[in-house]
């Protein structure tokens, strides 16, 4: 056959393209979908070329914020994320189906519970269980659990996605705090007072609310999203606040205070996909995280 009558071979359309495709769409930069992936961006860039010409199709507009999508990306995207959770439901299945007490578990909770709660257990488990690494992420986004970002999760409220297995591990206590030495307010009052507490972005939390209505001409002296901080804070005078016991009476320097009524304490709860179930090293830390803070009979 006459070579010139051939037509040329197809490009062929790779997964790995396809993740690069949605790491770029998800973040809207090269930069941003760098991080996620582990890639280079010049690497992200070649990739995302092929894709483009392997379907003859312009993915993204390039502008001078970002990546956006044109119209032929957002039919693709849809696909593409389909694509994305066979293959991790594959994963997950390979994964569920290892029995040996060996291999990777990513741990997510926020920074205190992770610190000062799920440290020292994590400890014991990995002494007994030498061939188990763990990577804890403290983390104050919501981690996808269908994509594993994490394995298994702590947080202080219930998971809404069908696909997770969850239980209510305990109830975490908080008090108010103050440092040694510090003036303590009156309940109904708090004039005179500095808190510790909170950024805006959290003003309509359980705890944050309490200290409004128990001292409500108190003033906002440091706001954070991060406990530890809060914390210190208030170990070095700055301002009462409201913390989980498990942090607050690890903390020298403060002590509880009592308005006669004690702020309100939050579940916490823990969760992981339905399909690792079956893996054992997930499931072996999970009771042993259950058997050591279950309430005492």
């Amino acid at each position: 056959m006459n070579e010139s009558l051939q037509e040329p071979p197809a490009t062929r359309m790779e997964w790995s393209d396809v993740r690069v495709f949605l790491a770029i769409a998800r973040s809207g930069t090269l930069m941003g979908a760098a991080r996620q992936t582990g890639m280079s961006q010049p690497t992200m860039g070649r990739r995302l070329k092929a894709l483009e010409a392997a379907l003859s199709l312009t993915l993204f507009q390039r502008t001078s914020d970002g990546f956006v999508l044109t119209a032929e990306g957002e039919s693709v995207l849809g696909h593409a994320e389909r694509m994305e959770e066979q293959a991790l439901a594959f994963q997950r299945e390979l994964a569920g189906s290892g029995q040996q007490l060996e291999g990777m578990l990513r741990v997510s909770s926020s920074d205190w519970f992770g610190v000062h709660v799920l440290s020292p257990l994590l400890a014991g488990f990995l002494r007994e269980h030498p061939r188990v690494s763990i990577e804890l992420l403290t983390d104050a986004r919501l981690l996808n659990l269908a994509r594993r970002e994490a394995d298994l999760v702590f947080r202080i409220q219930p998971f809404e996605e069908p696909y997770i297995i969850q239980r209510k591990l305990l109830h975490m206590d908080y008090a108010l705090y103050a440092a040694a030495g510090q003036p303590h307010p009156r309940a109904g009052d708090g004039a005179g007072s500095a808190l510790v507490t909170l950024d805006s972005a959290y003003r309509d939390f359980p705890d944050v609310a309490w200290l409004r209505r128990m001292l409500p001409n108190a003033r906002t002296a440091f706001g954070s999203n991060n406990r530890s901080a809060q914390a210190r804070l208030c170990a070095e005078g700055i301002g009462l606040a409201v913390l989980p016991v498990a942090l607050g009476d690890a903390t020298p320097g403060i002590g509880r205070v009592d308005l006669g009524e004690p702020p309100p304490g939050r579940e916490v709860w823990l969760g992981y996909h339905r399909d690792l179930r079956r893996l054992a090293r997930l499931r072996a830390l999970v009771e042993r995280t259950i058997e050591a803070m279950s309430p005492a009979p």
